[in-house]
C-alpha cells in the first residue's frame, strides 16, 4: 500500500512539474460518451499528440475512473511500462492497452466483464515530454436484467401452426391437393354405386 501511495504521488507531481515547465499538448477523446451491457466489452480510447520516433518510452499515463463517491486507478503508464501496482484492484484483470496504437497518439483500454458499477467518468491525464492534457468520457452500463430479451416462438401449441423457427407453415402443394380430390371423389362414386345395386336389388324383390 505504501508503495502505491509512493507511486501516485510520484506521476501527480510529474504532471504537475511538466505541464508547467513544458506546456500543454492536445489529448481528446474519439467518444464523450459510450454504452454497454453487462458482462460486455467496451474500449474507451483517447488520442494525443506524440513523437514521430515511435518510442513510448517518453510517455507517461495516468487514468482515473470517477463516481459520485470516489475515484478508482483505472490504468497507468510510467516510462512505457504499465504499472500494474497503481491499479485499483476493481480493475485488476479487465484492463488491457494496445501497445501500437500507444505509439500512433491511440490510447486504447479494453475494459473486458463489464458491471454496473463500472458506470461513471473515466479521466486520463497523458504527458508525452513535450507537454501534457487530459480529458473526460462517460460509461453507462446497463444491468443484464434491464435488457430485453429477444421473443421465442410458441413450440407447444399444436395443429398447422407456425413451425418452431417462427415461419408461417407453407401452403399444400398441388401434388396433395390432386391426391385429396381423388380420394374425395372415389368415395363418392363408391357411395353412388351402393346405392344403385340396393335400388336394383329392391325392384327386383317387389317384381318377384
Amino acid at each position: 500500500m505504501i508503495y502505491r501511495e509512493k507511486m501516485i504521488c510520484s506521476i501527480l507531481l510529474l504532471f504537475k512539474l511538466t505541464s508547467c515547465v513544458s506546456g500543454v499538448s492536445v489529448v481528446d477523446v474519439t467518444q464523450s460518451s459510450y454504452q454497454a451491457g453487462e458482462n460486455h466489452d467496451v474500449t474507451l480510447e483517447w488520442t494525443f499528440q506524440t513523437r514521430t520516433d515511435g518510442s513510448i518510452k517518453s510517455i507517461f499515463i495516468f487514468c482515473q475512473m470517477y463516481t459520485g463517491v470516489r475515484s478508482f486507478i483505472l490504468f497507468s503508464l510510467y516510462k512505457g511500462v504499465e504499472t500494474l501496482a497503481a491499479q485499483d484492484k476493481r480493475f485488476a484483470g479487465r484492463v488491457k492497452f494496445d501497445k501500437d496504437a500507444l505509439r500512433e497518439g491511440h490510447l486504447r483500454l479494453k475494459m473486458s466483464r463489464l458491471r454496473t458499477d463500472d458506470s461513471g467518468h473515466y479521466r486520463c491525464d497523458v504527458f508525452t515530454g513535450e507537454g501534457g492534457g487530459s480529458m473526460t468520457c462517460h460509461l453507462n452500463v446497463t444491468a443484464e436484467r434491464d435488457r430485453r430479451k429477444p421473443e421465442t416462438p410458441n413450440t407447444t401449441s399444436g395443429g398447422r401452426g407456425p413451425s418452431q423457427t417462427g415461419s408461417p407453415s407453407q401452403p399444400e402443394s398441388p401434388g396433395w391437393i390432386v391426391l385429396y380430390c381423388g380420394l374425395g371423389l372415389g368415395t363418392l362414386l363408391g357411395v353412388c354405386w351402393g346405392f344403385y345395386h340396393l335400388y336394383r336389388k329392391q325392384r327386383f324383390t317387389l317384381f318377384l
